[in-house]
């Protein structure tokens, strides 16, 4: 896979700890300690986001959606 390299500001603090556990070999490297915590976050978002959509669904309103139409033609469906 292609990579792109970028620069980004870092708090010290962070930067300490993310340099405690390359020490550890936890990362083979900070680059990729960073792109393993962004992937995840991502996903994190896309999920949520995801979440959030159907929390905004009604579920009344979702079944009666899915309902409709199933008056009297229900009545003649064969039996399984």
């Amino acid at each position: 896979m292609a990579a792109s390299k970028i620069a980004i500001t870092i708090e010290e603090k962070t930067l300490i700890r993310l340099d405690r556990l390359v020490r550890e070999k936890k990362y083979p490297n900070r680059s990729r300690a960073i792109q393993e915590a962004v992937d995840e976050k991502i996903v994190k978002l896309e999920r949520n986001r995801l979440r959030d959509e159907c929390d905004k669904l009604d579920p009344d309103e979702e079944k009666s959606f899915a309902e409709e139409g199933f008056g009297s033609e229900k009545d003649s469906w064969p039996e399984y």
